[in-house]
């Protein structure tokens, strides 16, 4: 029963947490897109499901909701998929413009096309929100089906040729027209470029930067405030440099001896002491010596002598004395640097991982979904101030590993949109797929090594 509960308890902590530091991570994504004036249609905490709660902005036409599938969050940003520069794409605009609804087998005729062709156009356009699939009751045709419907739909407009999905629309303009509605385009190729310029692909190459590295900054961004804060909130002790002993190490030599709390050093080994630095000295002298000692002590204001017995044979780190100290915060400053300085070494553990010669040690001391749950919910056992910090961790973790140059990571299309920008051309969508399926079997692997790890460290035992 016990080990019932507790496995719960782990998947809980674990879901709840990394659901919470991805939605943070597509939030970064909403913001910046947002920031720029992309469409973005969909912005949900937990993945994708037909049940789902939401609110429809009224501004710029986004829902924004939650999912059952609390496994983390995703966005739909409009312009990151399908292909781009495809020479009918105006087209095939322009057909579902001027017909207000038509099929795909209706584009494929008209543009003298494959049907498969079709599908692609009006796909692209629909990913760009310039159009969206009708879904025909009367053919059986449901928004839940995994495949596109017969039909596709031109969206309500205003007088501007703005959408729901665009900041400043306003249907009750006059000459808005609803959604399936005819509205021929004078200049098909202009509209396009008006369509495209509201998306991903129609931003420059440091607008998709930003977009794209927006998530993982914020993941880390998030842990450095974490972290600040904890180191703020938490007191230190900060040693004296005084002869006072301020405690004694439970079954250590000190307390088997009878030295106390609060008794003063006063020599050791025929040493006269002053303060603690020579407290140190002393008995790290007299321990290596390897030779039974004694130690002068002043106990309210009475010397004592006490006998330290070393153990025969035996080595000793320390006799079990500790100094006297008193309660020390950091500073903001000193919090900040503290943060920083935390955040170098999680950035130079996560780079180590593409290091062929340092990728199996990382992968060593690294955690998957089991051992982070497992974590999650001993950190929640222990209070809220270790969920703080562990969360702080995960989330620095998540935001240094998705800015490694590894498709299909942040980092990795980053690296795409360089290459791309370098050769002055797009990748082939088959180079750009070829791609992501190498780092997909990394990731694989890595999962799978990691996983095994958890189940022999948490599990097995």
């Amino acid at each position: 029963m016990n080990m019932l509960v507790g496995g719960l308890s782990a998947v809980f902590w674990g879901v709840l947490l990394l659901s919470i530091l991805v939605f943070v991570h597509e939030g970064g994504h909403y913001l910046v897109a947002r920031l720029f004036r992309v469409r973005v249609t969909e912005f949900y905490l937990g993945l994708p499901c037909r049940l789902r709660l939401f609110h429809k902005s009224r501004s710029h036409g986004t829902e924004v909701g939650i999912t059952p599938i609390l496994l983390g969050g995703y966005n739909r940003i409009c312009g990151m998929e399908g292909e781009a520069d495809d020479e009918l794409l105006a087209g095939a605009f322009a057909i579902v413009q001027r017909e207000g609804r038509v099929s795909a087998e209706d584009v494929a005729k008209e543009l003298d096309i494959e049907i498969d062709h079709s599908y692609a156009l009006l796909v692209t356009l629909s990913d760009w929100a310039a159009i969206r699939p009708y879904y025909d009751p009367e053919l059986g045709e449901k928004p839940t089906q995994r495949d596109y419907p017969r039909s596709f739909e031109a969206l309500a407009r205003d007088a501007n040729m703005l959408t729901e999905y665009d900041d400043g629309h306003d249907f009750d303009s006059q000459g808005s027209t609803g959604a399936a509605e005819a509205r021929p385009l004078s200049n098909a190729s202009a509209q396009l470029e008006a369509e495209r310029s509201r998306t991903y692909l129609g931003c420059g190459y440091l607008k998709r930067m930003a977009i794209l590295a927006a998530g993982p900054l914020v993941n880390i961004l998030l842990a450095l405030m974490l972290v600040t804060g904890t180191l703020l909130c938490t007191e230190y002790r900060l040693p004296l440099n005084t002869n006072e002993v301020g405690e004694v190490v439970e079954g250590s030599l000190a307390e088997t001896a009878g030295i106390k709390a609060g008794d003063k050093i006063v020599s050791v080994a025929g040493e006269a002491i002053s303060d603690w630095d020579g407290v140190s000295v002393a008995l790290d002298a007299a321990r290596k010596a390897g030779k039974d000692f004694s130690m002068v002590v002043d106990r309210g204001g009475k010397e004592q002598t006490i006998a330290i017995d070393l153990p025969e044979g035996e080595s000793v780190d320390a006799i079990g004395v500790v100094p006297t100290s008193e309660p020390y915060h950091l500073s903001l400053v000193e919090a900040v640097q503290g943060a920083f300085g935390y955040a170098g070494m999680v950035a130079s553990f996560a780079l180590k991982l593409i290091m062929p010669q340092h990728t199996m040690e990382v992968l060593e001391t690294s955690s998957s979904i089991v051992g982070i749950s497992v974590m999650a919910s001993e950190a929640a056992s222990a209070g809220i101030a270790d969920v703080i910090a562990f969360m702080a961790a995960i989330s620095m973790s998540l935001g240094f590993m998705n800015l490694l140059p590894i498709p299909p990571l942040d980092g990795g299309k980053m690296l795409i949109e360089t290459i791309q920008l370098i050769i002055r051309r797009p990748l082939p969508m088959r180079v750009q797929t070829a791609i992501s399926y190498v780092g997909l079997a990394f990731f694989a692997f890595i999962f799978v090594f990691v996983v095994r790890n958890d189940l022999i460290r948490f599990v097995w035992g």
